[in-house]
């Protein structure tokens, strides 16, 4: 479904925004741009500060600074406005179980002041769309949770936006589902419109994002295309090494009588070596024959636990 055509030279735009609270600092001089037709991924583990950025983005929290302009309107000033020409998938579906996939639509489509016939002639393609034109009179207790996803994502199109702002759009989902989905997000972000995507599945991001920003303890960590970032902040290549690891150990199968790798961290039962040339490293592995090792090309999982860290987050 094309965006509106009035779109903006950037649908959206922050400058160092700010967000506390009481003593806390959730957001701290955050800046960042969607450009027309763009898929932007932000990235972060929980606590980050990425919900409350995309909260204070929509106006539905107040920042304590910073400037934010959204589809050529003022945030918070006309949050409101700004928000008619916005689509948004949050991370839980939140459809209305008392009625049937078309209803759906077309009762979310009267909030924008969209006219009935306007929606009648919507509908057919949004479910379409969405790969529910079966589904058309089932209500929402008789859809899969693929099918859910996918009918909140044609919601969101309703108004036809110039942005959309997607949390978590995969999660939950099989991996049918999650590639259908990335389908219809591409085909979007192919007719014009933007995207501001949030995701935990740096394959997801890799896949679908233009550029990406890496966020930790509410400040930007990384930005740039996905390949930008992996090749400034991580070693092109990545040796994992299995094993029962004694203390020491991982030590010993980066280091002989010299350092094979640039860096080498323990997790779990997995050493991760990171090198620029795997040559050494692999010719000594070779000669342990009791080691299982995969040697394999670093990705942006590797820079996002190198930026963020191994620890658990809850």
């Amino acid at each position: 479904m094309p965006a509106a055509t009035r779109a903006v030279a950037s649908p959206l735009r922050i400058d160092g925004l700010v967000k506390r609270y009481g003593a806390h600092t959730v957001v701290d001089q955050l800046s960042l741009s969607v450009a027309p037709g763009e898929c932007f991924a932000l990235l972060g583990p929980n606590g980050a500060g990425k919900t409350t950025t995309l909260r204070c983005a929509l106006g539905l929290t107040t920042p304590d600074a910073g400037q934010i302009t959204l589809c050529g309107e003022p945030v918070p000033a006309r949050a409101r406005e700004a928000r008619m020409r916005v689509g948004v998938v949050p991370q839980f579906d939140n459809l209305d179980p008392d009625f049937t996939c078309t209803e759906n639509l077309r009762v979310f489509g009267r909030y924008f002041g969209i006219d009935a016939a306007t929606l009648r002639e919507r509908t057919p393609a949004l479910l379409e769309f969405a790969g529910l034109a079966h589904k058309a009179d089932a209500r929402i207790q008789d859809l899969s949770g693929g099918m859910k996803r996918r009918l909140t994502l044609a919601r969101a199109l309703v108004n036809r936006p110039e942005l959309l702002l997607l949390d978590e759009p995969s999660t939950g989902l099989d991996p049918q589902a999650r590639h259908l989905i990335w389908r219809r997000l591409k085909q979007l972000v192919a007719d014009g419109t933007s995207v501001l995507l949030t995701t935990h599945f740096m394959d997801e991001a890799e896949r679908l994002a233009d550029r990406l920003a890496i966020m930790d303890n509410g400040r930007i960590l990384a930005t740039g295309s996905p390949r930008e970032v992996i090749a400034a902040h991580i070693e092109p290549h990545v040796v994992e090494v299995y094993g029962d690891w004694p203390e020491g150990m991982a030590a010993w199968v980066c280091t002989h009588g010299e350092p094979l790798s640039v860096r080498c961290e323990l997790s779990g039962d997995t050493a991760f070596c990171y090198v620029n040339d795997t040559t050494a490293l692999l010719a000594h592995l070779a000669q342990q024959g009791a080691l299982r090792y995969l040697h394999r090309p670093a990705n942006l999982e590797d820079v996002f636990l190198k930026l963020t860290g191994r620890d658990l987050r809850d």
